[in-house]
This record gives C-alpha cells, sequence and structure tokens, in this order.
C-alpha cells in the first residue's frame, strides 16, 4: 500500500529554468517574447505571400508555407509556456499538461523531419527531371505528400505519447529543461522504461534513419546535376534553393543530434539546454530569414504586396 500511495504522490513537475537571477530572468523574458514574436511574423508572411501571390503557386513554395506553418506550431508548443513561467515565477506544470506538450512537440518536429525530406525530393525532381516536373509534382501529389507528412508525424508521436501514459512517478519533481520532453520523463520514472527505449530506439533506427537519407540522398544527384547546367541563371538559382534549404537542415539536424544523442554529463547541463532553445525557438525564426534573404522571387512578392498596401492607403 506504500509503494501504491508513493507512485501517486506526484503530480506535477517543476521546469527549471535556465537562471534563477531576477535580472538574468527578465533579460531572457524580453528576449525569447521578442524570437516568439518576430517567429510568428515572418513565418505568418511567407504563408501569406505563398497563398496569394500567383507567382509563388508552384511545389517549391507550397511546401514552403507547409513548413512555415509547422515552424509556427513548432515554437508556439513550448514558448508561450515558457514566457509564463518566467512571469509567474511558478514552473510548475501537471503530469497531464506535461504528456500533452510532449505530444504536440513530437507531430511538428517529427512532421517537420518529414517535410525536409519531402522539400529535398521536390528539389531532386526540379534539378534532375526538370521536364517531367509538373507531372511529378503535380498538386495532387504535393497535397498527397502534405498529407503523409502530417499523419507520419502524428503516428510516431501518438506511439510514444500512448508509452508515457504507462510510466509512473515517484522519485523527484523536478525536470532538467524549459519544457517537457520524453528523455527527462524517462530519467525520473519508476516504472520500468525499457519499452519506451525500444520504441524510441526502433523509431530513431527506422524512421529517423530513413528519413535522413531521404534527406540527404537526393543531394548527391542535384550536385552531380548542377553542374551540367548550361545557363548561368538556372544554375545560380539552383544553387541558392539548395543551399538554403541544405542550411535549414544542418541547422535543424544538428540541434537534434546534440540535444538526443550526445550524452549530457552534470556539467552539460546549461550547455544541453540552451541547445533545447536554439532547436525549440531559434530554428523556427532562422527557417524564414534563411530562405527569405536568398530567395529573389519572395524578396519580389514582398515587394509587390508592399506597394499594394501604400496604393490601397487613402490619401489626405
Amino acid at each position: 500500500m506504500n509503494n501504491m500511495r508513493n507512485l501517486t504522490e506526484i503530480s506535477s513537475f517543476i521546469l527549471v529554468g535556465l537562471s534563477d537571477h531576477l535580472l538574468t530572468m527578465n533579460g531572457l523574458f524580453v528576449l525569447f517574447l521578442l524570437i516568439y514574436l518576430m517567429t510568428l511574423i515572418t513565418n505568418l508572411l511567407i504563408f501569406f505571400l505563398v497563398f496569394t501571390d500567383y507567382n509563388l503557386h508552384n511545389p517549391m513554395y507550397f511546401f514552403l508555407a507547409n513548413l512555415a506553418f509547422l515552424d509556427i506550431c513548432y515554437s508556439s508548443v513550448t514558448a508561450p509556456r515558457m514566457l509564463f513561467d518566467m512571469v509567474t515565477k511558478k514552473r510548475s506544470i501537471s503530469i497531464t499538461a506535461c504528456i500533452a506538450q510532449i505530444f504536440f512537440y513530437l507531430i511538428f518536429g517529427w512532421s517537420e523531419l518529414f517535410l525536409l525530406s519531402a522539400m529535398s525530393y521536390d528539389r531532386y525532381i526540379a534539378i534532375c527531371h526538370p521536364l517531367h516536373y509538373k507531372l511529378m509534382m503535380s498538386w495532387r501529389v504535393c497535397a498527397r505528400m502534405s498529407s503523409l507528412v502530417w499523419v507520419a508525424g502524428y503516428s510516431v508521436s501518438l506511439l510514444h505519447t500512448l508509452l508515457l501514459l504507462r510510466l509512473s512517478f515517484c522519485r523527484t519533481t523536478s525536470i532538467q529543461n524549459l519544457f517537457c520532453d520524453i528523455p527527462h520523463l524517462i530519467q525520473i520514472t519508476c516504472t520500468d522504461p525499457f519499452i519506451n527505449m525500444l520504441a524510441i530506439f526502433l523509431t530513431d533506427a527506422t524512421l529517423g534513419l530513413g528519413v535522413f537519407l531521404l534527406t540527404f540522398v537526393p543531394y548527391v544527384y542535384i550536385f552531380s546535376t548542377v553542374p551540367k547546367i548550361r545557363s548561368k541563371t538556372g544554375k545560380r538559382k539552383a544553387f541558392s534553393t539548395c543551399t538554403s534549404h541544405l542550411t535549414v537542415v544542418f541547422i535543424f539536424y544538428g540541434s537534434l543530434i546534440f540535444i538526443y544523442l550526445v550524452p549530457t554529463s552534470s556539467d552539460m547541463v546549461s550547455l544541453s539546454k540552451l541547445f533545447t532553445v536554439i532547436s525549440a525557438l531559434i530554428n523556427p525564426l532562422l527557417n524564414p530569414l534563411i530562405y527569405s534573404l536568398r530567395n529573389k522571387d519572395l524578396m519580389e512578392a514582398l515587394m509587390r504586396f508592399y506597394y499594394h498596401l501604400k496604393w490601397i492607403q487613402p490619401s489626405c
């Protein structure tokens, strides 16, 4: 009976932040708030431009709009909660809310991995098979690929979330992170986490490796084809779109590898938290900046939108 009572004692966790110093917390709150607002504005702008500007109605920008929407959702799962905790200083989160946060965090995280591989395939068809591009990347194909991205992300997330429900917590209430994530719950559970660890290993070893290969293998063919393009403009445009996508991929994968694959000791806790913030907050802001600053079509669409707003303003 005592063991059963201890297993049900913990009903909430304490999310350990980056700092307890008041000035540091206030500074981080302002910084995180600005980053989150900029993430919303830039991604919403790209999403709006792609669906309103006829010149951007092609598969590449369709997937880019999906990426912008995913980045909004991905950052919104964690940022509002972090900002709320910084204001209230409570940092307490119920087990139900914690698992719900993990569920949505995994959906958008895995969906972005699948979407990045779909964008690699799109670039491969556009550069290596340009004559068949419209046929192979029709709107029906794009819609199916986008749906598959969301279904795959939801399925992986649902699997891990259901397995989390079997865990009990009776050791500590402290989570060494700014938000809930699977590894932190496994570290503090008093239930044997073998099944959870096995599911993580299998999904990472099969789906994770598969998505990784689907993302990078097309670029082997792309980089062998680009030098054969005779037009300097076409060659420059191909390099521009590919380097933008690869930059986003490297940043996203790099932060995930450091957070989940690099062993973390007590000395690495602060650095691990920093990379967690980069993955949750800064990556969704960098993605639209990388694509917009290096993309002539997006900049031209933005200028058309600006002049349209200027034209419809009432004259004094």
